[in-house]
């Protein structure tokens, strides 16, 4: 997912604020679902809530504005009710990789006791889980 970085979301440096990043994050998991036709807000309907339990990132170089980011994300582990995603924004202009972080998810009911991830999610991640590398 390619995100442009605005003036908005810089700090007075001119440096992409460190809590974007993980709008940024946020927001790519959302299209990485939707890419393979999961709706957050239709999974919600039916139950299932995957609010982030984990989070472990690591700040390699700054964003600058107008930079043109691009959010890889691909999963690491999937468990019964969890998955961990990992996941990199890398500057586009020169394929610099700026954020890396690891982020796990829980399958939760609305309620908030623990649900195991649908089937047809968690064969979708785990077969994504065979191409990384």
């Amino acid at each position: 997912m390619d995100i442009r970085i605005y003036y908005e979301d810089t700090d007075s440096g001119g440096v992409v604020y460190h809590a974007n990043y993980l709008k940024y994050m946020e927001r790519a998991r959302t299209e990485y679902f939707r890419n393979f036709g999961f709706f957050v807000a239709e999974l919600a309907r039916d139950g299932f809530v995957f609010p982030v339990i984990r989070l472990e990132i690591d700040f390699k170089a700054p964003a600058l504005h107008d930079n043109l980011l691009y959010v890889e994300t691909s999963p690491t582990r999937v468990g019964g009710s969890s998955v961990t995603l990992c996941q990199k924004i890398i500057r586009r202009s020169d394929g610099k990789l700026l954020v890396e972080g690891l982020v796990t998810l829980a399958c939760i009911s609305p309620t908030l006791k623990p649900r195991r991830i649908p089937l047809d999610i968690r064969r979708m991640l785990e077969e994504k889980l065979e191409t990384v590398v």
